[in-house]
């Protein structure tokens, strides 16, 4: 069991293998927050919280003949609320029919039940493979999943019929907790909710940072740290996708954590829309998290009987510093979250044209293209932007799901069949969301869009943004694209979005309902990516959106793999990589080596330091490899058997920063380690070449102390506790960018 409740004191007490999240309900009946993070055994929490009577900081009218002292401004809470005494950031803010927006919620009901929780409509962790063992909003329960556990708690409102249910997930293996909540509408009268986010998170500790990951088109994901100071630090997107700019994944950690040591507190929204994530330092030194839809531009409304569901946001706790903390997201993720085959199913080695033709290509293109990458053993064959309507430039096209047959004139169905003729998979790029108006799609149907009434539109790219909310446009896009999927032999498909949302209006959503348009929109998407999934289950999915402009929890539900960057340069994917890894794992991040000279950057890197970097990925290449000499021919057939080799070790095994790529200046380091301690592989890239460079150790981990271990292959022998505590020896590297690996393997007696 990891989910108990004492009567007596109206404590819950929620343990993971190295955690404890603890909660009470109080005399008054809220649901106060007592305490999340070190395992403590057989112990209330309850005697941290003491009131004191402060100036401005009322008291609920229960309690005021009784305790002073006892302020919902002050007291740790579980879901906050506006307007009833709590001048702190609230997760819940509703309109009644009366105009007024107070909420107070105190406890009713609670159930602990076997399994894991479901949201309808939107993705969440699961607690069986194939999603068994998941109990419905509603508690229904499935066979199986006794390691995972779901605690319901029901609210409601002390003078109005609404009714908030909290749901945790604990997963006791990995350390991690989930949170989301339904809101329901009980009473006979309409409501809105201005702000409903996902969970609050109340320490009563001031020392601790706040770790984000910022970023920008083709440079995403790059670590920030500052200390949470009084008032609000905010970590958001009102782009109406998760976006580059930052992401939905935070961790609070004390002022000294590092990779090693430190307490971290991680959180995921699994939601690919506008966020919002705050950290609030109140007056008296207690920190305040909340995590959910962004309330900007947002406003729902229940009607009598309506429920509204929020997004799931995934808690981890590590006492271990952030390497532990990210290999609780990573495990977590591949077991628990992701779902399609391939997360078990090797994948294969891609080459995708868009970076050798772009637009301009013809089917024979495509076909000698694809002959050369079959010599060079890759196994995916990509054809990128430009198959379909009149799509010759990035202003036409979109939404005519059609061949272009001047370009392909065997069709989708004939070019598929020419290249599994060769020996290889094929595979697609579609982006759905979006529509041109120089097309055919736009001139039947403009109000389609996302488009403000009498206003000229924002534009990005030439494209605009479909009403995915509208079933008909969902109809649509399934039809025509899975028309496309059924003529040929579709092994992979890529699915773009390149643009943010702006004049955010649907044609379909009355005046009063026009705040909920951004949230159906990602309803939307979530339903047709799930239609696409699980109509076409055996076919590889890929997401991306410029890049990593959508690299999120909720979209990994739908597909295992999610294009990292636009960035290929492969200097510069240290730093996205590293910072993608925080909280997510490797398995996940698409990763290609491209040109020399890189096409975004100019910079010249050598193709073996351009391989390793995109190894620690999914692997793939994106060139004309025609254009190749006879050695990168060779080194790009030496380079897939290594991946080939090295697959379960780096897209199942252990992964560690050895470096701060933010920081590094001479090299950087990352690890992959085998769960048994078996092996691991260490990768190295220099940035800067030295004269009389100082001698370089560079530390292993994941090893056992006791274990000997031999390093690529050479005779000498080490013992574990030596290449941890002692390190390797890192030669000098003429030149830079240079790389090199090292394969540490665990030795037998029959071995030495």
């Amino acid at each position: 069991m990891a989910i108990f409740f004492q009567e007596k004191e109206k404590v819950f007490t929620l343990h993971t293998r190295h955690s404890t999240w603890q909660m009470q309900v109080s005399p008054y009946g809220h649901l106060l927050h007592l305490y999340y993070g070190r395992r403590v055994e057989k112990t209330s929490m309850s005697y941290l919280v003491r009131g004191i009577n402060r100036g401005f900081s009322g008291s609920p009218y229960a309690a005021f003949g009784e305790d002073r002292g006892y302020s919902l401004d002050t007291y740790p809470q579980e879901y906050s609320t506006f307007g009833v005494g709590d001048y702190r950031t609230g997760c819940l803010q509703l309109e009644h029919s009366d105009g007024s927006q107070a909420a107070e919620l105190v406890y009713v009901s609670h159930r602990i039940l076997s399994g894991k929780y479901s949201l309808p409509g939107l993705p969440a962790l699961w607690a069986e493979p194939g999603g068994d063992g998941a109990a419905g909003p509603e508690g229904s329960k499935k066979a199986g999943s006794d390691s995972v556990q779901t605690l319901e708690i029901v609210l409601r409102d002390t003078a109005l019929p609404i009714e908030v249910r909290l749901y945790y997930g604990v997963f006791e293996e990995y350390d991690a907790i989930t949170r989301s909540c339904r809101i329901t509408n009980r009473g006979g009268d309409g409501v809105y909710l201005n702000q409903a986010l996902s969970m609050c998170l109340d320490f009563l500790r001031e020392d601790l940072d706040l770790v984000s990951f910022y970023g920008r088109h083709t440079m995403e994901r790059m670590v920030e740290r500052r200390r949470i100071s009084h008032g609000r630090q905010v970590v958001e997107s009102r782009r109406g996708s998760s976006s580059h700019q930052q992401n939905p994944f935070v961790i609070l950690c004390a002022s000294e954590a590092n990779e090693e040591y430190g307490e971290c507190f991680g959180a995921a929204l699994v939601y690919s829309g506008s966020f919002l994530a705050s950290a609030e330092l109140d007056p008296i030194n207690q920190i305040r998290f909340t995590m959910g839809i962004h309330p900007d531009g947002f406003r729902w409304r229940l009607e009598p009987g309506e429920s509204f569901t929020a997004p799931e946001v995934v808690c981890s706790f590590s006492a271990s510093g952030f390497g532990v903390l990210s290999q609780n997201y990573h495990r977590l993720y591949q077991k628990h979250l992701i779902r399609s085959k391939y997360k078990d199913v090797q994948r294969p080695v891609l080459l995708n044209h868009w970076e050798a033709m772009e637009f301009s290509f013809q089917e024979e293109d495509l076909v000698s293209l694809a002959a050369s990458a079959k010599d060079l053993g890759i196994q995916l064959f990509v054809m990128d932007d430009g198959w379909f309507g009149e799509r010759n430039q990035d202003t036409s096209g979109l939404g005519d799901w059609q061949v272009n047959r001047e370009k392909l004139p065997s069709g989708i169905g004939g070019l598929s069949r020419r290249i599994h003729g060769l020996g290889l998979q094929f595979g697609i790029w579609i982006e759905p969301e979006m529509v041109n108006e120089d097309s055919n799609l736009y001139r039947t149907h403009p109000e389609w869009c996302l488009r403000a009434p009498g206003r000229l539109p924002n534009v990005e790219r030439g494209q605009l943004v479909l009403d995915m909310g509208r079933p008909e446009v969902r109809d649509y896009l399934f039809r025509q694209i899975g028309a496309v999927l059924d003529e040929g032999e579709i092994n992979y498909v890529k699915w773009d979005m390149n643009r943010s949302l702006s004049d955010v209006w649907s044609g379909i959503l009355p005046r009063e309902r026009q705040g909920e348009a951004s949230h159906r929109y990602v309803l939307g998407v979530y339903e047709l990516m799930e239609r696409f999934t699980s109509t076409y289950p055996d076919i590889l999915w890929e997401s991306c959106s410029g890049g990593g402009g959508r690299f999120d929890a909720g979209i990994l539900y739908y597909m295992p793999q999610i294009w990292c960057s636009d960035n290929t340069d492969a200097v510069e994917r240290l730093q996205i990589q590293y910072g993608t890894s925080f909280g997510y794992p490797v398995s996940a991040m698409g990763s290609h080596v491209s040109a020399c000279p890189n096409l975004q950057t100019g910079r010249r890197t050598p193709m073996e330091t351009r391989a390793l970097i995109a190894m620690s990925g999914t692997f793939g290449y994106e060139l004309d490899v025609r254009k190749l000499g006879e050695k990168e021919q060779e080194q790009i057939r030496e380079q897939i058997r290594e991946f080939q080799r090295f697959y379960p070790l780096i897209h199942h095994g252990d992964y560690y920063r050895l470096t701060d790529a933010v920081k590094d200046s001479v090299f950087t380091a990352w690890e992959f380690a085998a769960p048994d301690a078996s092996e691991a592989l260490i990768c190295v890239v220099t940035l800067r070449a030295r004269s009389n460079a100082p001698q370089i150790r560079l530390r292993v981990k994941g090893l056992k102390e006791n274990g000997i271990y031999q390093i690529n292959e050479e005779a000498a022998h080490y013992q574990g506790s030596a290449l941890m505590y002692g390190g390797i020896l890192l030669p000098a590297l003429p030149g830079d960018y240079q790389s090199i690996a090292f394969w540490v393997r665990q030795v037998t007696e029959k071995d030495r």
